[in-house]
């Protein structure tokens, strides 16, 4: 048992600011962590990461396996070439009340988008190496 003390901060990954209307695994939870370690804190503790189901709580979530595509970054889409920043550039920050399901029905379309696009930009050959 490691008895060494740690301390950390309790923190949903909606409450951080990025574009969209909630926050996600975005550039700010990145810029989080650094916060954490800069401050020697050890830990950061989240609140569940499924896909919420009654009521938008993450305690009601509609699978133990699945996670909350509302927490998937269009930036680091943009990042990763699997979508044109343009269409993430038009997204302005939101410092109103969270949304989850509003930001999972805008964000659904762009992930499906990138999910294309990168299948897309797998060489062929690879696809034929996958064995069922």
């Amino acid at each position: 048992m490691n008895r060494e003390r740690m301390s950390g901060v309790l923190l949903h990954v909606t409450s951080l600011p990025s574009l969209g209307g909630v926050g996600d695994f975005g550039p700010a939870a990145n810029e989080f962590v650094d916060f954490l370690a800069a401050a020697k804190q050890r830990v950061w503790q989240v609140l569940p990461l499924g896909p919420p189901g009654y009521g938008e709580s993450p305690y009601s979530a509609l699978s133990a396996f699945a996670g909350n595509p509302a927490l998937i970054s269009p930036q680091r889409l943009a990042e990763g070439g699997w979508v044109a920043a343009e269409r993430v550039e038009e997204w302005a920050r939101s410092d109103g009340p969270v949304d989850i399901a509003a930001a999972a029905e805008r964000k659904i379309p762009l992930i499906e988008e990138a999910a294309k696009n990168f299948g897309m930009m797998i060489p062929w050959s690879f696809w034929t190496t996958i064995q069922v």
